[in-house]
């Protein structure tokens, strides 16, 4: 795809513009039930998908509703929010960060971070529009934080390669793979995929497994790898990041301190912007969709106590990935967010070409449907009517009828406008 929606540095109005010439020629399928995903990251984290991009190939997808979620960084929401608008798409906007749960009985545990304990993924929902600035400003020093921590594992990076004469440089290999300087955030996923691209750079698919297979550790005829050497060209970047952040991240991982939040304090930004408060549940993992996590326990031993806590520290949602988990899982998880009262939240984590927009899982859970309809409604009345919300003081009816009056005025309104 060579449109300008897809150019990670095209500026954002020359990228909404090429959407505007799409949006008429878009083949715009109509499933039998409706689907929504509201955790698609884009280019202002990790993503092949710029915010247009992401709207465009979402709606291509036959979603009804489409949610930005970039890793420490608001930067792609306007454009989100216009793309949105250029395609007729109900959309709601957010950010995801990690935490520190330092202090609370969580400490000490393996929360929902496969590289870290007592760090906590946590998401900000429906933020009003006219609070966006307000997160840029809290997120802004954390991502120039967590910088410092990339270029060290940059340098952890390069002395496990030594031995395969490869090296990465992060001004002049990574830097380049985001839009930092336009708001966007660094990852991990950045350093695995700048060291793939130097992993490639003179090598054919054979020898790039062969190298892949001593970095990583793993057997040459293992699947994965076997997989790699015949991969479609669009792909085959994403899948050698995903086997180096299954295997090489835990050798090279430096430790988060500076750049995160306290829990407690992303409950209290939550509230100050008019956001919903998200824990994002993971699950233990037996095997990972997505082929960049290894098998690992993460809160499933502990799940009430979980629960608990956040409903002390003040959380509104949980958050989850029907595709990722079990049925007795989510069941549990479900039944766990009726006795606390919270709200729930779906999305599937879009950040690779080899991700489908569209969850099938979500045809057994309808009333997640119903629930992103209120999170839109919710978004679009507190940006035109500034402090109230799903979850502001004077909301006192049960959670079930906040619900349903928030996804009956979400299905009504597109974009700020009642209708």
């Amino acid at each position: 795809m060579t449109t300008p929606i897809f150019d990670i540095h095209a500026r954002p109005e020359v990228r909404l513009k090429a959407l505007q010439t799409l949006a008429a020629c878009i083949d715009d399928p109509k499933p039998a039930c409706e689907y929504v995903n509201n955790h698609i990251h884009t280019t202002y984290s990790f993503s092949p998908y710029t915010p247009a991009a992401a709207v465009y190939e979402a709606k291509r997808a036959g979603l009804s509703t489409a949610g930005i979620m970039d890793h420490d960084s608001v930067g792609g929401c306007r454009e989100f929010i216009e793309a949105g608008e250029i395609l007729s798409m109900a959309v709601t906007v957010g950010f995801e960060c990690r935490t520190s749960v330092a202090g609370t009985p969580l400490e000490g545990r393996r929360l929902n971070n496969p590289d870290q304990k007592s760090v906590a993924y946590v998401t900000l929902h429906g933020i009003p529009h006219q609070n966006l600035e307000r997160c840029e400003a809290v997120l802004r020093p954390l991502r120039e934080k967590r910088n410092v921590r990339n270029k060290k594992m940059c340098d952890r990076i390069n002395a496990v390669c030594a031995g395969l004469g490869i090296e990465i440089d992060f001004d002049r290999d990574v830097l380049p793979l985001s839009l930092y300087e336009q708001g966007g955030s660094v990852t991990e996923r950045h350093l695995m995929y700048a060291l793939a691209m130097r992993i490639v750079r003179d090598a054919g698919r054979e020898e790039a497994a062969e190298k892949i297979s001593a970095l990583c550790r793993i057997n040459r005829n293992d699947p994965a790898l076997e997989k790699l050497v015949v991969a479609p060209e669009e792909y085959y970047l994403y899948d050698i990041l995903g086997i180096l952040k299954s295997h090489l991240i835990s050798r090279i991982y430096v430790d988060a301190e500076a750049e995160l939040m306290h829990i407690r304090d992303f409950v209290r930004l939550a509230e100050e912007v008019g956001g919903i408060a998200a824990y994002a549940y993971l699950g233990d993992v037996s095997e990972s969709p997505t082929g960049d996590k290894k098998a690992q326990a993460f809160e499933d031993s502990y799940l009430e106590l979980l629960f608990s806590q956040l409903r002390e520290i003040g959380f509104h949602a949980v958050t989850y990935m029907p595709s990722r988990n079990t049925k007795a899982q989510l069941a549990f998880v479900m039944e766990l967010c009726d006795k606390y009262e919270f709200f729930q939240i779906s999305g599937e984590d879009i950040n690779s070409p080899r991700q489908s927009f569209r969850c099938e899982a979500m045809k057994n859970y309808p009333h997640l449907i119903d629930a992103t309809y209120a999170l839109i409604g919710h978004e679009q009345y507190a940006t035109r009517h500034p402090g109230e919300g799903m979850f502001s003081p004077g909301e006192t009816e049960s959670l079930a009828k906040r619900i349903t009056k928030y996804a009956a005025y979400g299905r009504k309104t597109r974009f700020g406008k009642e209708g």
